[in-house]
């Protein structure tokens, strides 16, 4: 059976409701950081845009949805029924990019830590606690370097 086509105006309004920040995910991630007594900067002004950053340990955090950032890409390219062309380019264009701000933003010497869709929703605190592990890492480094 044929799946029905849906309206384009109507595809269009749905995509217009997608915001930037503020998603299902950044909110179950940002309470369990509080739920660790993390408290991040929220969409900082940081090259890449992370969706959190702890900018004293340089430390960003990304909130990465399925679909708009290629989970388990090489099977799910081959399901995309609709508007094919466009969205194959611009779901790779997403992946190139996340890996180009990753590269550059350990470059310039910040920890990047991605969390896919499902690790959020399944499990929030365990995403903030490998948050907390990485502030953690750092103090000690930081620690470290401060002794001489």
């Amino acid at each position: 059976m044929l799946a029905k086509r849906r309206d384009p105006a109507q595809v269009s309004f749905n995509m217009s409701q997608v915001r930037r920040s503020g998603s299902v995910i950044e909110q179950a991630l940002y309470h369990a950081l509080c739920e660790c007594r993390l408290r991040p900067s929220v969409q900082p002004n940081i090259f890449g845009h992370p969706d959190f950053a702890f900018k004293k340990y340089r430390i960003a955090v990304f909130c990465d949805s399925h679909f708009c950032h290629g989970y388990n890409w090489s099977v799910k390219r081959a399901g995309i029924r609709n508007n094919k062309e466009f969205w194959i380019k611009k779901i790779e264009g997403n992946i190139a990019r996340d890996r180009a701000v990753g590269r550059t933003l350990r470059r310039e010497g910040w920890v990047v830590l991605r969390f896919w869709e499902h690790d959020i929703k399944s499990s929030p605190l365990l995403c903030a606690w490998k948050v907390r592990r990485a502030i953690d890492q750092r103090k000690s480094i930081s620690n470290v370097l401060n002794c001489n």
